[in-house]
């Protein structure tokens, strides 16, 4: 009998609306971009998948799937993943979207295909970029099953649960399931391929775009909505559970949280499943994220946090700038508030600015630089600072571009050409920054900070210094009905049968 023909590939990038910075074919080719046999390798066994990021994702899961079965032969396309920020030119998206088809064409027919979006991806003049990738890849896989695994900040729609035969999205925040999430779509879609199970699914869309505190898988009041998933999916039948909390800052006139569920042809059940979880969510839709520090009042809790900075770190994460959701990572509203009043604590602060990279190019190791940083790629919102420091490093680093290291006092300036999203301890120790000596160490990251800096962090503060991943910056987008918290809704179903078209 000959093995089955499972084809795998990948569009993903998260996308803030409210950026004027386009994401081009370039921050793909700097973040990852690869096909074919280059692909595979990097997703077998021993294989980085996501260099720089993390080993083992959704495509290495799959891959890990389709070896335990033994019984598959692997057809990689292309995978393509940028780090988050403004919306895909449409040259962009059209070239990424053409070479995976292309692929996908080359192939030749296929038994099944397990594809990995995002699910809050924007693109200039493609409405819902994530379903029309599914689409088109349905249309050239015929009745062969579609799997489709998706960040849990992605967002559901007609088009997309039309084109998958079945969805899964990541079960933890912070994320560290992708490769568990692509390993159980991939398990499914081969049983579907063979004929053993006849996936149904069903989905609802809440109006809520904020909701559930923190939204952290394993506190409260996620925990055991995250719990009772799980306990379903060990049900007879029931083939997965999801729950899309939403990326606040994608330009989607129905963005909401949504539920998920598949059930091996039960549509009655799956009815049921999707319909229990959209209830759970919405019970949890007024426990708002906690309230954030000013810049001036993070400082004053790091200089009191003695033992935090004794035996180790305090790590401020500046909310209002968070790179991974998509800001540009330009503000200078944290720095400033160091230099004018944290000038006895070592912070390390990142920041991306290519124009100040490339005027303290030419300059000599421990030379005395003057420039401006900041206000460049986001100038309405964000205003340049004059500064003087003296260049400590510089060198060329993969994703983050060409990079200075900068001394202001006692303040360290990580700045780079590339997305600064300083979110790991090496984003500082590759420029010789130790953050074991550094009073507070800034991030641009929500969750993933408090995984990688495990070891060294001995306190986390949040703050709030104005900019595009604010909670309530959202409010400039456009929706297509009231949404709660931003309006009073009391009841999430009319709006669900409208979103859903029913």
């Amino acid at each position: 009998m000959a093995k089955l023909r499972l084809a795998f590939g990948r569009i993903a990038q998260e996308t803030n609306a409210l950026s004027p910075v386009l994401t081009t074919l370039e921050d793909f080719d700097s973040t990852i971009h690869m096909s074919g046999e280059a692909l595979l390798a990097a997703c077998m066994p021993g294989g980085d998948e996501a260099p720089g990021f993390t080993k083992n994702a959704e495509l290495s899961g799959c891959v890990k799937a389709a070896l335990a079965d033994g019984d598959v032969e692997l057809m990689p396309l292309s995978s393509a993943w940028a780090i988050p920020g403004g919306p895909l030119s449409r040259e962009c998206f059209d070239t990424l979207l053409g070479e995976l088809e292309d692929k996908l064409v080359k192939a030749g027919p296929v038994d099944a295909c397990f594809l990995s979006v995002h699910g809050a991806m924007n693109a200039v003049g493609v409405p819902n970029p994530d379903a029309r990738i599914a689409q088109v890849v349905k249309e050239r896989i015929g009745s062969a099953p579609l799997g489709v695994s998706m960040d849990l900040h992605g967002s559901l729609n007609p088009t997309l649960t039309g084109a998958a035969d079945l969805i899964y999205a990541y079960k933890t925040n912070p994320h560290r399931d992708h490769a568990r999430i692509g390993r159980q779509c991939t398990t499914e879609l081969l049983r579907a391929a063979r004929g053993q199970i006849r996936p149904t699914a069903a989905w609802r869309t809440l109006p809520m775009i904020l909701g559930g505190g923190a939204t952290v898988d394993f506190l409260r009041p996620m925990r055991s909505i995250f719990r009772w998933m799980r306990q379903q999916e060990k049900q007879q039948g029931v083939l997965g559970m999801s729950l899309f909390m939403c990326h606040l800052w994608n330009d989607t006139p129905e963005l909401g949280w949504c539920t998920y569920a598949a059930t091996d042809g039960d549509q009655a059940r799956a009815e049921e499943l999707a319909e229990a979880l959209a209830e759970k969510a919405w019970a949890v839709k007024d426990e708002m994220p906690p309230e954030f520090d000013t810049p001036q009042q993070a400082i004053e809790r790091v200089r009191k946090a003695r033992i935090a900075r004794r035996f180790g770190t305090v790590c401020i994460c500046d909310a209002s700038d968070v790179v991974p959701a998509g800001s540009t990572g330009e503000s200078t509203h944290l720095l400033r508030a160091f230099l004018e009043g944290g000038q006895d604590l070592l912070a390390y602060i990142p920041m991306r600015d290519p124009v100040a990279v490339d005027q303290c190019w030419e300059a000599e190791l421990g030379q005395e630089v003057s420039l401006q940083v900041g206000g460049r790629l986001d100038p309405a919102r964000n205003q340049g600072l004059d500064i003087t420091g003296r260049l400590l490093w510089k060198g060329d680093r993969h994703a983050f571009g060409r990079t200075v290291a900068l001394e202001i006092g006692k303040t360290r300036l990580v700045v780079t050409s590339g997305p600064a999203i300083a979110m790991k301890p090496s984003f500082y120790s590759e420029v010789g920054l130790s953050p074991w000596k550094a009073d507070v160490v800034v991030v641009k990251s929500f969750f993933p900070f408090h995984l990688f800096f495990l070891l060294e962090k001995r306190k986390s503060i949040y703050v709030r210094s104005g900019g595009i991943t604010d909670f309530d910056a959202a409010r400039e987008l456009e929706f297509a009905r009231p949404v709660h918290p931003f309006q009073q809704v009391s009841d999430w179903r009319p709006a669900d049968r409208a979103r859903r078209g029913v």
